[in-house]
């Protein structure tokens, strides 16, 4: 490894106390959560309109004709998130989700006053990251469109939608309750899994492997749990791309989430990625410690108590 000088060397006099602080740490959500959706959307755009449309698939609209297109997104998402977390981890901790952001100020002593300003920089970030998909991308999408007869402007192209954002399946029969329990359960899971993953006193990860155990993580969940609502257990992987896809023009399939068509409907769902996620982080948090985090802490304290303090290392910047 080489040790790298940084441009801002150049001009350390102004720049240096501006970006070392929470502006730095923003910087780093903003291109971390970047990183997420630049790979992650980038891989559904993938399997939704470039293999098809580039005569890889059978015909110009053959998606997920078996589990092995699915597959393909779960780790495709996978490696997004661990790239995003090796970027951002060093200055924000990348937090890159805003449920995690809020279950760290809940259960970790992240300072309150940093949780709205970390929010919009994923949001940012996630907005910028599918704005270059569709950059990439877009004459794939607009092929996939058009073989399949589905015009972005009358709001039933939901197949092309699906590359930035998320929908719930079929089987909810246009109920909220059900995929808002999904997204509740999934980001629970995400959440207590990472602090599993990055408490010292735990069995942590060695080295810079926590970042790809995480990437692990949201693999298994999407294997586990996807079909349901796309898991999105991140509100800014979801609003962010869902925000843009609006203005690209998907119109009202993106915001406010509703698709009408035979045997399949749903209305106003924006609301369901951002909730359930934040519900599900702050539970996430909360079981790990009442299970594990706190008797941990008990077992330091009573080991203090015996043999002298105890240094207690808990690397929360590599969430």
């Amino acid at each position: 490894m080489s040790d790298i000088t940084p441009l801002m060397a150049r001009g350390e006099g102004r720049t240096i106390g501006r970006i070392a602080g929470l502006p730095g740490e923003l910087m780093a959500e903003f291109l971390g959560t970047f990183v997420i959706l630049a790979f992650g959307d980038g891989v559904v755009a993938m399997a939704v309109a470039a293999l098809p449309g580039s005569g890889r698939a059978a015909t110009p609209t053959t998606i997920f004709l078996a589990a092995g297109d699915w597959l393909l997104i779960v780790f495709g998402w996978a490696w997004a998130v661990a790239f995003g977390i090796w970027v951002a981890g060093g200055v924000s901790g990348a937090h890159l989700n805003p449920a995690v952001t809020l279950g760290f100020a809940v259960r970790r002593n992240f300072p309150w006053r940093k949780v709205v300003p970390y929010w919009v920089a994923q949001v940012f970030g996630a907005f910028v990251g599918a704005a270059l998909v569709f950059l990439v991308y877009h004459y794939a999408i607009n092929a996939y469109d058009l073989a399949a007869h589905t015009p972005k402007s009358a709001g039933n192209a939901l197949s092309s939608y699906s590359i930035f954002a998320t929908f719930p399946a079929k089987y909810y029969l246009g109920s909220s309750v059900g995929p808002l329990i999904d997204q509740i359960v999934g980001t629970a899971f995400l959440v207590m899994l990472v602090v599993a993953v990055i408490d010292a006193r735990n069995t942590a990860v060695g080295s810079n492997l926590g970042p790809l155990i995480i990437g692990f993580i949201v693999a298994a969940i999407g294997a586990s749990y996807g079909a349901n609502a796309g898991y999105a257990i991140n509100p800014a992987r979801d609003f962010g791309p869902r925000l843009f896809a609006y203005l690209a023009g998907w119109g009202k399939v993106a915001l406010p989430g509703t698709y009408h068509a035979p045997g399949f409907n749903f209305s106003n769902y924006w609301w369901i990625p951002i909730v359930g996620p934040l519900i599900g982080g702050v539970i996430g948090v909360l079981i790990y410690d009442l299970f594990v985090g706190d008797v941990l802490y008990a077992r330091l304290k009573a080991q203090e108590d015996v043999s002298g303090p105890v240094e207690e290392t808990i690397p929360e910047k590599s969430a």
